[in-house]
């Protein structure tokens, strides 16, 4: 699944620390789930509007979740809002669809003052090499020029949005080709999953500006 793939870029696989400022994680995150579904079919975006294009429920429980959320507030249809809103518990729901999978484990660490943080990460050799692997395969397609899947599409243009790029072609500086390829992944989007896109780069954009001050 994307998000899932993008969880797996975004996170460190030998601690689970997110590699971004946690508010940017999220909204790549809400990102890619609001892309799954309409590469589903379930929903789509125009001029900065969400509407339902299918109420059947997909077939990932979670995708199901976020559908019924969205058909139950029909009066909230922009992205905007969206993305904010399902950035502030995306990395714990598809963490713990990544735990369904098998492909990491709850961590929990005890914080000061008795509290406790929960982190999703691969502690296994096998968890660990694929989870490394959803970098290293991106970086393969794009440092060999290889034509991308709009799945992957999707993906190399969310990466960028957020700022990942440097962690997915870390060590390829010398394949000026691959980065260049960046804005046309996003450009070849349909016009709604580029919005998405764009709707989250501004979104990024924002928390930078705000975290400066």
């Amino acid at each position: 699944m994307l998000a899932d793939q993008y969880y797996l870029i975004a996170h460190e696989d030998r601690t689970g620390r997110s590699r971004l400022h946690p508010r940017a994680t999220g909204l790549g995150l809400a990102a890619a789930l609001l892309a799954e579904l309409v590469l589903e079919g379930r929903i789509g975006v125009t001029d900065g509007d969400l509407f339902i294009v299918d109420r059947h429920p997909p077939r990932d429980a979670l995708g199901h979740d976020i559908l019924d959320l969205l058909v139950a507030q029909p009066q909230h249809r922009d992205v905007r809002t969206w993305l904010a809103f399902l950035s502030q518990d995306a990395a714990l729901r598809v963490g713990e669809r990544l735990v369904r999978l098998g492909a990491v484990e709850p961590v929990t660490r005890r914080r000061m003052l008795g509290t406790s943080h929960t982190t999703y990460m691969p502690n296994t050799a096998q968890q660990r090499n694929a989870a490394a692997w959803a970098s290293t395969r991106l970086a393969n397609l794009l440092v060999r020029g290889m034509e991308l899947s709009i799945l992957d599409r999707v993906l190399v243009s969310l990466v960028s949005a957020t700022g990942l790029t440097r962690h997915v072609l870390y060590g390829f500086e010398n394949y000026p080709h691959a980065f260049q390829y960046l804005p046309n992944a996003a450009a070849s989007l349909p016009s709604d999953l580029r919005e998405i896109v764009d709707y989250t780069e501004a979104s990024i954009g924002s928390v930078v500006t705000v975290g400066r001050r």
